[in-house]
């Protein structure tokens, strides 16, 4: 169930020209974790349609095996199955009752088109 490899994107800073650090997204800046033994299930799909667009909203919920903890936050990004998709919300840290440990994480994370 396991078997599924993410990679967690995090913005590195640069200084804007207000003075102020800022998230930098560009390619040289970020870092890059590959996160494995997650399952990714799918969640929500939902379009909405006018007269200016379509957009769709896809949402995949992300489980980690027992004993899985990673380094991943609400202002991450994700690289998964071709796609860069947007954390969403809080990561679920599920702590084993036993040893207080992580047992194992899940989150959402939503790709938005259009």
């Amino acid at each position: 169930m396991f078997h599924q490899t993410i990679v967690r994107v995090r913005a590195g800073t640069t200084i804007d020209r207000g003075g102020n650090s800022v998230p930098d997204w560009s390619a040289g800046a970020v870092r890059r974790l590959p996160v494995s033994s997650v399952s990714v299930q799918p969640t929500t799909q939902a379009e909405a349609n006018d007269a200016a667009r379509s957009a769709a909203v896809t949402g995949w919920q992300v489980i980690s095996a027992p004993g899985v903890d990673a380094d991943i936050t609400a202002v991450d990004r994700i690289e998964w199955d071709g796609m860069t998709l947007e954390v969403i919300g809080e990561v679920g840290r599920y702590q084993d009752f036993l040893d207080g440990a992580t047992h194992h994480i899940e989150f959402v994370m939503q790709r938005a088109t259009g």
